[in-house]
C-alpha cells in the first residue's frame, strides 16, 4: 500500500471543512466531496423547477387552441425550462460528479485548487438565482434558451428578463470555466504514484477531455453575452442590421458554443457508462485505448460541425458541404463507443441491477438520438425538419435518453459510495420502467409530429389530423415520466434513512474510489493500493493472477 504524500496534505486543506459545524460548515467548506454534494442539492432544486415548467408546457400543448397559458407566459416558461435544464441541471450535475469522484478515482486528497472549486460552485448558484430573480423584476426572458439576436434586443424584446438571462449565464459560464481549469490541473498533477494517463479510469479521462472543450467552447458564449448586454443597455450595434450590425453574428458565436456544449453534456456521461457496464458485465472495457482516443476525436470534431444548425440561414453551398461532411464524420467515433460498450457486455456475466438497466437503455435511446442527429447532416432533410418537433425529439433523445439515463446509471452505481447506503433495487426498477416508458411516450411521437409539420416554439396549434392525439400521448407520457422521478426521490429519501449499509465496495468494482470507506473520510484515503493497471483493486485482490482483463468472478 502507498501512503498519501505529506505534500498533498498541506496543498489541499480539506481539513478546513471541519472549522465550522452545521449549515455554516457546509457553505464554507472547501472539501471536494461536500462541494460535490452541494452541486447535487442545487441540481435537484432546479431539476424540480425545470420539470414543473416542462409539465406546464405539456399541459398547454395537450389539446389544440388551449388557453391554459398565455403566449407571453408560455414563451417565458419555455425559455426558462430550456435554460434551466441545460445550464442549471445537466452541466452542473456532470461537474458535481467530476468534483466528487475525480480526486477519489485518481487517489488524490482533494482537487488542485479547493477554494477555486468552491468559487466555481457559488458562481453557478449566483447565476441561477439571478436568472430566476427575473420573474420578480419585470418579467422572465421570453426568447428561447438560444436567445437569437436581434430578436432578443430592443425593440423586439422589451422584457428585462433577457438582461438577467445574459448576466446569469455569464456568471454560470465563469464558474464552469474555472471548474474546467481546476479539473485539468487536478488530473495532470495529483494522480497516485503509478497512475499514468493511460491508466486513469475512463470517467476521469472523459472529464479531462471534456474540460478542454469547456475551455474553448464557453468563451464564445461569454463574449456573445457581453455583446448582447452592450447592445441592450449601452446602445451597441453588434447584432442589429439597421445600425450596421449583423443578424448572423449571434448565431455564429452561439453555435460555436452550442454544438460543443452538446458534447460537454454527454462526454462525462459516456465516462459513467464506461465504468458501469464493465463492472456489471464482470469484464474489462473492450478497447480502452480506442474509447479514450475516440473521445479526443469527438472533442476536436465538435468544434467543426456547429454550422449544421445554420443550414437554413443561407451561408452558401461550400459552407453547407463542409459542415455536412464534418457532421457525418463525428458519427464515426461516436458509433465506435457504442460498439465498444456492446462488445464489453458480449460474453460477460451480466448483472441486471437498476444501474445496468439504465446503462443498457442508454445504448438504445442514445443510438436513436444519434441516428436522427445524423439525418440533420443531410442538408435537404435539415431544410424540411428544421424548427419542427423532430428537432425537439432528437434533442431530448440525445440529452435525456443519453445524458440523463447515463446519470441515472451513475447515481445508482455511486450512491452507496456517497451515502454509505444502498438504494432500493425494488423501487429502483419501478423508477426505471416509469422513466423509460414515460420518456418514450413523451418524445418518440414528437418525431412524427415534426415530420407532419408541427413547428416548435409555438404556444398552440390548429386541430389538424393526428396532431391532437399525438400531443395528448406526449403529455400523458410527461406525467408518467414525472411519476418516475417522484419514485426516485422517494427511493433516495428512504434509502438515506433506512437503506442497507453499503460497505466499502458493494459492487466488487476495481477503481480507487472503492478502496476507501463509504462515505469517504475528509482526507479520502489512509493508504492507496499500488497502481499497476487500469483496475488496481483487481490487482490487489488477485495478486496471483495478472490477467485482470478477464476479471470474471
Amino acid at each position: 500500500m502507498t501512503e498519501i504524500p505529506t505534500a498533498a496534505e498541506s496543498a489541499h486543506p480539506a481539513s478546513e471543512a471541519g472549522e465550522y459545524t452545521g449549515l455554516l460548515g457546509w457553505v464554507s467548506s472547501v472539501d471536494h466531496k461536500v462541494i460535490g454534494i452541494m452541486y447535487f442539492i442545487l441540481v435537484l432544486f432546479f431539476f424540480l423547477i425545470g420539470g414543473i415548467e416542462a409539465l406546464l408546457i405539456r399541459i398547454q400543448l395537450a389539446q389544440p387552441r388551449n388557453t391554459f397559458l398565455s403566449p407571453t407566459a408560455y414563451n417565458q416558461i419555455f425559455t426558462m425550462h430550456g435554460t434551466t435544464m441545460i445550464f442549471l441541471v445537466v452541466v452542473p450535475t456532470l461537474i458535481g460528479f467530476a468534483v466528487y469522484f475525480v480526486p477519489l478515482m485518481i487517489g488524490a486528497r482533494d482537487v488542485a485548487f479547493p477554494r477555486l472549486n468552491a468559487l466555481s460552485f457559488w458562481m453557478v448558484v449566483f447565476g441561477g438565482l439571478f436568472l430566476y430573480f427575473s420573474f420578480f423584476a419585470g418579467g422572465a426572458p421570453d426568447v428561447g434558451w438560444f436567445s437569437y439576436a436581434p430578436l432578443s434586443e430592443l425593440p423586439y424584446s422589451t422584457t428585462p428578463g433577457v438582461n438577467y438571462w445574459a448576466l446569469g449565464l455569464l456568471a454560470i459560464g465563469i464558474g464552469t470555466v474555472t471548474g474546467g481549469i481546476n479539473l485539468i490541473v487536478t488530473i495532470l498533477t495529483l494522480r497516485a504514484p503509478g497512475m499514468k494517463l493511460r491508466r486513469v479510469p475512463l470517467f476521469v479521462w472523459m472529464v479531462f477531455v471534456n474540460s478542454f472543450i469547456i475551455l474553448f467552447a464557453l468563451p464564445p458564449l461569454n463574449a456573445s453575452l457581453v455583446m448582447l448586454i452592450i447592445d441592450r443597455l449601452l446602445n451597441g450595434n453588434f447584432f442589429t442590421p439597421a445600425t450596421g450590425g449583423s443578424a448572423i453574428l449571434w448565431e455564429q458565436y452561439f453555435w460555436a458554443f452550442g454544438h460543443p456544449e452538446v458534447y460537454i453534456m454527454i462526454l462525462p456521461a459516456w465516462g459513467m457508462i464506461s465504468e458501469v457496464i464493465p463492472v456489471f458485465s464482470r469484464k474489462h472495457i473492450f478497447g480502452y485505448g480506442i474509447v479514450a482516443g475516440s473521445s479526443v476525436a469527438i472533442a476536436v470534431l465538435s468544434f467543426l460541425v456547429y454550422a449544421h444548425h445554420m443550414f437554413a440561414v443561407g451561408l452558401g453551398n461550400p459552407f453547407d458541404i463542409a459542415f455536412a461532411t464534418a457532421s457525418f464524420m463525428i458519427a464515426v467515433p461516436t458509433g465506435i463507443k457504442i460498439f465498444n460498450w456492446i462488445a464489453t457486455m458480449w460474453g460477460g456475466k451480466i448483472r441486471f441491477t437498476t444501474s445496468m438497466a439504465y446503462a443498457v437503455s442508454f445504448l438504445v435511446l442514445f443510438t436513436i438520438g444519434g441516428i436522427t442527429g445524423v439525418s440533420f447532416a443531410a442538408v435537404p432533410i435539415d431544410w424540411q425538419v428544421e424548427d419542427t418537433y423532430y428537432v425537439v425529439a432528437h434533442f431530448h433523445y440525445v440529452l435525456f435518453g443519453g445524458t440523463v439515463f447515463a446519470l441515472m446509471a451513475g447515481l445508482y452505481y455511486w450512491f452507496p459510495k456517497i451515502s454509505g447506503r444502498m438504494l432500493s433495487e425494488r423501487l429502483g426498477m419501478l423508477n426505471f420502467w416509469l422513466t423509460f416508458i414515460g420518456f418514450n411516450m413523451t418524445f418518440f411521437v414528437q418525431h412524427i409530429l415534426g415530420l407532419m409539420g408541427m413547428s416548435r416554439r409555438i404556444y398552440t396549434y390548429p386541430n389538424l389530423p393526428g396532431w391532437a392525439s399525438l400531443n395528448l400521448v406526449s403529455t400523458i407520457g410527461a406525467f408518467v415520466l414525472g411519476l418516475g422521478i417522484l419514485v426516485l426521490l422517494v427511493n433516495m429519501a428512504y434509502s438515506l434513512r433506512r437503506g442497507k449499509v453499503a460497505g466499502d465496495n458493494p459492487w466488487k468494482a476495481w477503481t480507487l474510489e472503492w478502496a476507501t470507506t463509504s462515505p469517504p473520510p475528509p482526507h479520502n484515503f489512509d493508504e492507496i493500493p499500488p497502481v499497476r493497471s487500469q483496475r488496481p483493486l483487481w490487482d490487489l485482490v488477485h495478486p496471483e493472477n495478472p490477467d485482470w482483463k478477464h476479471a470474471g468472478d
